[in-house]
């Protein structure tokens, strides 16, 4: 909250308009694990293409045109030809190989396991599964280059791990769904999180193209090293610390947060949202209650309709990230944002505070 108060920055930019309120078949092996089988039709779980269009801001500090894929925005997957694997309970999936995989069944104490060839494109179809575990992530993305989860249409999925993450080698794998590598979100079903430290995390992208994420933990709902991407889902998240957190300390052009659309209910008992390098919403629905709502080093507001009530600030830029300006920049949205009573700021820049648009 260091700088001036909102009503000094306001005075020294262009007002356009702003509207802040102050108020089946497996194999067992023998060392524990399933070995995934070809099943010839899986036709149950394929359903025609749909995809997630974009419309792309012309105003972005980042190259949003190649934030996503074909495959990434396709919402089904042709199962055809997929390999099918149903879960057992203390037994290991491990996938080794490109290709489809449908995953179907209940299962205590079972990962998902992908450790395939660094161009391996693996892609996960989870039809109804249900994983509790005590210590592991239920899926664990060792290697690939991209690995995809993709919900079945009106499918539940129930992903849970309810004690203390054992680490792998020394390093932290302390998600639900843990990926060293890329990894995609996406389908037309359910996916229920619940976790006792963070809910999704990737070391590299993690992107959400599509489905419906309810997600509960005690660490951070989304996490990501270079960047957390959304196209589009729908979101209910309660976290201990901050719903969508982006940060990479040896990389400091990644760590962001790009935002094209979707419909986001955030609780959170830290910010919200937080790319430390930048924040850039283009679109989507947001109801936000947090400590701080939105936050970046540089953080762009270009569309969508964004409700906050924080406790500390609505919008705040503050330097986490040298190699870029702090700064807040609204060209567009609607924006309704309700401090508490303190020390607040509904906009806090620390910086530059910009207004070309918006309401």
């Amino acid at each position: 909250m260091n700088g001036t108060k909102l009503y000094q920055k306001l005075a020294i930019v262009p007002i356009v308009a702003l509207c802040l309120a102050v108020a089946g078949c497996n194999k067992q092996a023998d060392n524990g694990t399933i070995t995934p089988t070809t099943t010839a039709n899986t036709s149950t779980t394929t359903t025609t293409g749909k995809n997630t269009t974009l419309n792309y801001s012309k105003n972005s500090p980042l190259d949003t045109s190649n934030m996503f894929t074909q495959t990434d925005l396709t919402q089904t997957v042709d199962t055809t030809n997929a390999k099918k694997i149903t879960l057992e309970d203390g037994k290991d999936v491990t996938i080794d190989a490109p290709g489809t995989y449908v995953i179907t069944g209940t299962a205590k104490n079972s990962t998902v396991i992908v450790n395939a060839s660094a161009d391996a494109e693996v892609h996960l179809v989870f039809d109804n599964v249900s994983i509790t575990n005590t210590n592991k992530p239920t899926v664990y993305a060792v290697n690939a280059k991209n690995v995809y989860v993709t919900t079945t249409q009106n499918s539940t999925n129930n992903l849970k791990v309810t004690g203390e993450f054992t680490e792998d080698d020394g390093n932290d794998i302390n998600a639900v769904i843990f990926a060293k590598t890329n990894i995609t979100l996406n389908g037309l079903g359910t996916l229920n999180i619940d976790s006792s430290a963070n809910g999704v995390a990737s070391n590299s992208d993690l992107k959400i193209t599509g489905g419906i994420y309810n997600v509960n933990t005690i660490k951070h709902g989304f996490k990501a090293l270079n960047s957390i991407r959304v196209a589009d889902g729908t979101f209910n998240i309660n976290a201990t610390k901050d719903g969508f957190h982006s940060e990479n300390e040896d990389d400091l052009t990644t760590g962001y947060v790009y935002i094209a659309g979707g419909n986001f209910t955030i609780n959170s008992e830290d910010d919200g949202i937080q790319g430390t390098s930048i924040t850039e919403i283009d679109g989507g629905t947001f109801d936000i209650n947090a400590v701080e709502g939105i936050e970046g080093t540089y953080v762009q507001i270009n569309d969508g309709t964004i409700k906050i009530y924080a406790t500390d600030d609505g919008i705040n830029a503050s330097e986490k990230a040298t190699n870029y300006d702090v700064q807040i920049e609204i060209n567009g949205g609607n924006l309704d944002i309700t401090m508490a009573e303190g020390d607040t700021d509904a906009l806090d820049a620390n910086g530059t505070l910009t207004i070309n648009g918006g309401y």
